[in-house]
C-alpha cells in the first residue's frame, strides 16, 4: 500500500500591524493564537509573536539591508513547502502584507502550487504610524494627495519622484533611513523645497516611539544625529506639523 499525500494546508498573509498587539485585527489576533506554524518578518514586534502557541513553530526570515535570513524566492518556496506538508501556515509581516511586504508575489508562488491563500489585512505601516504621531495624512488645508514610495530598492536614482510631495500632497517614504542623505538630494533636485517639512517616526505605536521634526534639506543629519534606526517612516509635506499642534495643545491643557 502506497502512503496518501496530506491535505494541503492554507496560507495566511496576516498584517501584523504597526507593532502593538492591540492593533491587531481580530482575525488576525485569532489566527496567530491557533497557528501550527509562523514564519514572521523580524520587525514584528515580539509581544506578537508571544501570542503564537509554544507548539508552533517559529519560522524568522528577517531581512536586513545588508543580510537576508532567505531570498524572497526561499520565502516562497517555504511557504509551499509547509503548506503541501499539510501544515496552515501564518505570513506574518508588519504593517500590511500588500504595502510593500511581497505579499502578492508570495500569494503569486502559492496559486501556483496550488495551494490555498488568504489574505488578513493589517494597519499600514504609514497609516498606524501617522495616527500614533497624530500627523493627518490628508488635511483640507494641507493636503488632499497621499503618495506612498519605497526608498530602499533598485534604480532610486532613477526613479521620477517629480509631483509626488509639495503643495496640497503627502509624501510617505518607507524603508528610507539607510538611504535618507539620497533621498533629500533627490526630491530636491526634482524641485521640492529644501525647507519643506517633514517628520520622521521611529517605533511607531510602540512605547519607544519618537517623531522627530525637521526640514528636508536637514534629513540626512536629523537621522544621523538622533540616531534613528529600524522600523521608521519619513512623513513630508505640511501635514507634519499638524501633529506638533496637537502635541503643544495637549501639554498646554495639561499645564491649566
Amino acid at each position: 500500500m502506497t502512503q496518501s499525500s496530506p491535505e494541503p494546508g492554507r496560507v495566511y498573509l496576516v498584517g501584523a500591524g504597526p507593532g502593538d498587539p492591540d492593533l491587531l485585527t481580530l482575525r488576525a489576533a485569532r489566527l496567530l493564537m491557533r497557528a501550527q506554524v509562523v514564519v514572521h518578518d523580524g520587525l514584528v514586534d515580539p509581544s506578537i509573536l508571544a501570542m503564537a502557541p509554544r507548539t508552533a513553530r517559529m519560522i524568522s526570515v528577517a531581512k536586513s539591508r545588508s543580510r537576508h535570513t532567505l531570498k524572497q524566492d526561499e520565502i516562497n518556496a517555504l511557504l509551499v513547502r509547509e503548506a503541501l506538508e499539510g501544515h496552515d501556515v501564518i505570513r506574518l509581516k508588519g504593517g500590511d502584507p500588500f504595502v510593500f511586504g511581497r505579499g502578492g508575489e508570495e500569494a503569486e508562488a502559492c496559486h501556483a502550487a496550488g495551494v490555498a491563500v488568504e489574505v488578513v489585512p493589517g494597519i499600514s505601516a504609514a497609516m498606524g504610524a501617522a495616527a500614533a504621531a497624530q500627523i493627518p495624512l490628508t488635511h483640507r488645508e494641507n493636503a488632499s494627495i497621499v503618495s506612498f514610495v519605497a526608498g530602499q530598492c533598485k534604480g532610486l536614482s532613477e526613479q521620477n519622484w517629480a509631483g509626488l510631495a509639495g503643495v496640497g500632497r503627502t509624501l510617505v517614504i518607507y524603508m528610507g533611513i539607510a538611504t535618507s542623505e539620497a533621498i533629500a538630494e533627490k526630491l530636491i533636485a526634482d524641485g521640492l523645497s529644501p525647507t519643506m517639512p517633514l517628520a520622521v517616526i521611529e517605533n511607531a505605536a510602540r512605547p519607544t516611539m519618537r517623531v522627530l521634526r525637521g526640514q528636508l534639506a536637514g534629513l540626512a543629519a536629523l537621522v544621523a544625529d538622533n540616531k534613528v534606526r529600524s522600523p521608521a517612516l519619513i512623513v513630508i509635506g505640511e501635514v507634519t506639523g499638524r501633529g506638533d499642534m496637537m502635541e503643544l495643545k495637549q501639554v498646554l491643557e495639561a499645564v491649566q
